[in-house]
Order: structure tokens, then sequence, then C-alpha cells
């Protein structure tokens, strides 16, 4: 009997710090960093630590698949630390010993060249014969197409940067991907996002509220300005204007004279005018998504898309794709940004080493950590609550939620990628229109302007959302899209109605999550609704990972009860 081939992929570069592991191409774990040391993004980007090593997330992948570094035939990192030294040079706007500084690329390449060394000294053997250095957006790119339900399909990764690259735009069939065209630093789009992001108040990584802000602004009002910033050509082509966006600095100006509006040093000082800045933002960007979109179905001729890279995350994007038919399938991974990158690495080397036929297809979220039901209740007696356990747990919770309850929810494998699916969220009823400042106030602490998203039964979504018929996806069970509300039905939800009409929605599959299915038929039979408000199990810090997590979690704010199998804890109920 020929022995199994396991390939570890890690991701160590930026941010999103992950690992998997593979065992024969089939997927046995994926988790990221974040989730086990409590820091978000796992660490930020910086040019003095690429060699940080996502420790934890690499431990549980070796005992998930019952093994040990000693087992592991590759190592599959997610980027080639030569190509980023082309950085050198490009900019004229940079930080000295920052990106883009001979001292700065220096000391990152320095670094991430420490990574094969360091891995060896923590896993307590020489595993740098068995490292590959897989490229930046190739293992984006491969992250999608390797695990997506297609044969064949155009491809498009596009995110801040890789090595140097920005956007790669290729193909797959079989179990190989070709490359059709890159686009280099510094015309990147998730770079746009990042910049304004921070011009408006906001962190760099915080592109997601910069979306939701942008439903609020006038679009028409700063597209043109945009279109003198960001230059969309033939074939799918797009250029930046970085003597006004200078990304690798602090500086502002160019941007406030171009605009006529002063940056924002926090989001509660906007006006009107910096809601329409977001607008014209988001306008842009899906203008440069379609024009890539465009080139690649007409070279292509691909009736598949598969989606890669932080900008994939962006939905409003995403649903322009699907509405304006280019393709008749869309796939999109959980986890697009670039803790995805690890997965790629990994197929990547499968699929060119290893393996002459795709053989796995990424159907849902559930790759992280699980707890028994023994593990859960010495949990909750070791934190001093009183708890039940109930055989109708879920009709328990249906009844909660339907009274104006807040529930946390924890269940089973934790969720891949940025998104709550169902295992790890926050659960109240979509029908009250003060949820949203009752989940801020008591526990979120999110800004007024961001939506929340509704979980809704696969069967019942065509009746209440304006979902394309001509164009599919698997991934709209990863909320990566938004989609109109029905009109007649917008004041029946309105807790997940966004101010535009939109709401980004999970669709809810009972093959794939019946307990979290189950909860919602419950809800639907007490309501005439088929959906709950879900939104992330946390208090501004990454989803909460275990047992322990969740209940100091609970205790710690206003929420009402929480569910963790077929527990049912109350703040009535606590010692």
């Amino acid at each position: 009997m020929s022995k199994s081939v396991y390939i570890l992929g890690i991701n160590t570069t930026y941010h999103e710090l992950s690992a998997c592991l593979l065992k024969d191409g089939l997927l046995i774990a994926a988790v990221e960093e974040e989730r086990f040391t409590r820091i978000k993004h796992g660490k930020p980007a910086l040019v003095d630590n690429p060699d940080v090593l996502p420790k934890q997330a690499i431990n549980f992948c070796l005992k998930e698949g019952q093994i040990t570094f000693d087992d592991i035939t590759q190592v599959g990192i997610s980027f080639c630390p030569k190509d980023r030294l082309k950085n050198i040079g490009v900019d004229k706007y940079f930080i000295e010993g920052s990106w883009g500084s001979k001292l700065g690329e220096e000391l990152f390449y320095k670094k991430i060249m420490d990574v094969p060394k360091l891995l060896s000294e923590y896993a307590e053997i020489d595993l740098a014969n068995k490292i590959i250095w897989v490229p930046h957006h190739i293992s984006h790119a491969g992250s999608a197409y390797y695990v997506s339900p297609f044969e064949e399909s155009a491809i498009l990764s596009i995110d801040g940067i890789g090595e140097i690259m920005t956007t790669w735009l290729g193909v797959g069939k079989g179990n190989k991907m070709s490359a059709i065209k890159e686009i280099a630093y510094p015309n990147s789009i998730g770079f746009l996002w990042e910049k304004i992001s921070k011009f408006l108040g906001f962190f760099e990584y915080d592109a997601a509220k910069v979306m939701g802000l942008a439903s609020y602004g006038n679009k028409e009002k700063f597209l043109p300005t945009f279109q003198k910033l960001v230059s969309l050509g033939l074939n799918g082509d797009f250029k930046v204007d970085n003597d006004i966006l200078r990304f690798r600095t602090d500086d502002y100006e160019p941007l406030e004279k171009l605009f006529g509006v002063r940056k924002l040093n926090t989001p509660k000082e906007r006006t009107s005018k910096h809601e329409d800045v977001a607008a014209g933002l988001q306008a842009m960007t899906n203008k440069a998504v379609l024009n890539l979109a465009k080139f690649l179905s007409k070279y292509t001729k691909s009736k598949n898309l598969c989606l890669a890279g932080g900008v994939a995350l962006n939905c409003v994007s995403n649903f322009e794709i699907m509405r304006n038919g280019y393709f008749e399938n869309i796939y999109i991974q959980p986890a697009a940004h670039d803790g995805g990158t690890a997965l790629g690495a990994a197929y990547h080397i499968w699929n060119d080493l290893y393996s002459q036929d795709k053989k796995f297809v990424m159907e849902h979220a559930f790759w992280g950590l699980d707890y028994p039901e023994n593990e859960v209740e010495k949990v909750l007696v070791g934190e001093g609550v009183l708890y039940k356990k109930l055989d109708n747990i879920e009709a328990t919770t249906a009844k909660l939620i339907s009274d104006g309850k807040i529930v946390g929810w924890f269940q089973g494998k934790m969720e891949w990628g940025p998104r709550a699916l169902g295992h790890r969220s926050l659960l109240v009823d979509p029908r009250d229109e003060n949820m949203k400042e009752i989940l801020n106030l008591r526990i979120k602490k999110r800004e007024p302007f961001r939506p929340f998203a509704p979980s809704v039964l696969e069967e019942y979504a065509k009746e209440w959302f304006e979902i394309q018929k001509s164009c599919s996806s698997i991934s709209t069970e990863f909320m990566e899209f938004t989609f109109p509300v029905k009109t007649k039905k917008r004041k029946s939800i309105p807790a997940v109605t966004h101010v535009d009409g939109t709401s980004r929605i999970q669709i809810v599959r009972k093959e794939i999550n019946p307990k979290y299915h189950l909860l919602i038929s419950e809800f639907n039979k007490l309501t005439g609704v088929p959906m709950i408000l879900n939104t992330s199990f946390n208090e501004n810090e990454p989803i909460v990972c275990s047992p322990e997590d969740a209940v100091k979690t609970f205790k710690r704010t206003k929420m009402d009860y929480l569910v963790i199998h077929n527990f049912l804890i109350s703040k009535e109920l606590e010692r």
C-alpha cells in the first residue's frame, strides 16, 4: 500500500495568517491563526514580520490529520520571495525603511527567507527540502479553481498586491491553470480600497465598512473624480494615478485637493460628502471588475468564473458580475482573502506534482475546530454557569429568537474565512427594525450604517430576494453576494434590508448544515419568515473559536442566551 501524500499549506506573508492540510488531495483542515491568538488578521502587514508562523493553526491541522511533521510530504508557502524585490525602485512615494524602499524590501526579503529555517526549528526536523514557494496570485487563483465544481473556468485573482502583481487573469482546464495576463503595482484596486478606507477615517482593513457606507452616498458625485484616478483600458486593463494616491505614504493632501474633502481622523466626523466618496469608490470598483470579467468572458469563452483575492469579498461587485450575465456560474472560495492562499498553495502543489484529476470540491466552509460534548460541559461547569441540555434545542432557540432575544449559536466545526455561517453566530429576529441598534448597543459596537445579513432557507430564497436566474453560485452559501430584497418583502425583514434595498444573504441547505436549517425552519413555523439575522459571534475581536471564548463573550456582553451543541445557557441561570 502506497504512503499517503500530506501537503501542508501556510500563509505567513502579509496578514490573515493561516494553515491547511491535504491528504491525498482531500482537504482535512483549514483554519486562520487569529482564531487562536485572538489577534485580528493574525498580525499587521509589516516589512519586519513575514517570518511569523501560524503555529497554532499548523498544530490544529496536524492534530486533525492525526500526523506529525515527519509525515509531511510537502509544504507550500504562498509567496515567491525573490519577486518581491522587484518593488525596489518602482515607487517615487515611500517611507524610508518601509514598503517600496530598498532598505524595507531587503529587510522583508531577509525575514521571509528565514521561514524555512524557523519552520524546521519549530518542527524539530529539517523541512527545507520539502518546501515549495508558490506565487501569491497563483495561490489565490488555485484556492478558488482547484476546489471549484468546474472542470474548466476563467479565473480572476484581484487584491492589493502579491509579490509585485496586483491582479491575475487566467484559465483553468482539468487540473492545470495558465495565466492570460497580469497587472502590476501600482495599479491596484485592493490598495485603492485601503487608501480610501484610511482617507475616510477607517483602518486599512476596513473595506467591508466602507462598502456598507457606500450605500448611503450618491455615486454620481465622485464617480467622475474616481475615473481620473482609475482609467480603464481594453482587454480588462486598468491604471491608477499613484502621483495622487501615493499608496506607500501617509500623504493625503493630493486626495484632499482632488475630492475637495478633508481626510477624516475617525468615521464619526463624516459628512454626506464622505459618504459620496465611498459610493464613488464602490461604483468605480464595479466598473473595473466588470471590465475584467467582460474581457475574461470574451477571451476564454468559458461559462464559468472563479474569483479570489481580497477584492473578491466585495459582494456588491460580485453581484454586478452575476447580474451582467458574462458567466453562467461563479465560484468564490469562503476565505477569498490572503488566508485562502494557504489552501491554494497546497492544492497547486497537489495538482502540479501528484494528481491527474481534480478530486475535491469545497461545498461548505466548516474546516476548523470542533469540540465534543464532554469538553463543552466541562467548560460550562468550570465557567460557573448553569445550563440545561435539551432534546428540542432548535425549536426552543427559534422561540427565543422570535421573542426578541439575542442568542449566541455555537455548533460543530468552525468556519473557514471571515464570515460566520451558522456555526459561530449571533442570531436575532430580522423582523424587528430596532434589532440593528439593539445588537450594536449590547454587543457588536458597530457603526450604525453597517448592514446585518440574513441566513435564509434555500427553498424560500427566491420568494424573498431577486436572485439571478441566468447565473448561479454555490458561493451564495458563503455570503459572497448581495441581492435586492423583493419590494413587497422589505417591510417584513427591516433588520436585514440595507438602506439601498439589498441584503448580503447566506443560503442554507439542509444537506450541508442540517442543524442550522432545522433552527431556521422552526423559526419559519413560528413567524412565516424563513430566515434569521446572522452576524459573527464576537465583540470587536476575531470570531470565537472555543467554548471558553463563547462563554466569556456571553458573560461579558448583554447577550440573552447561549447555545452550544444542545446546551442552553441563560443569564438568569448563571451562578
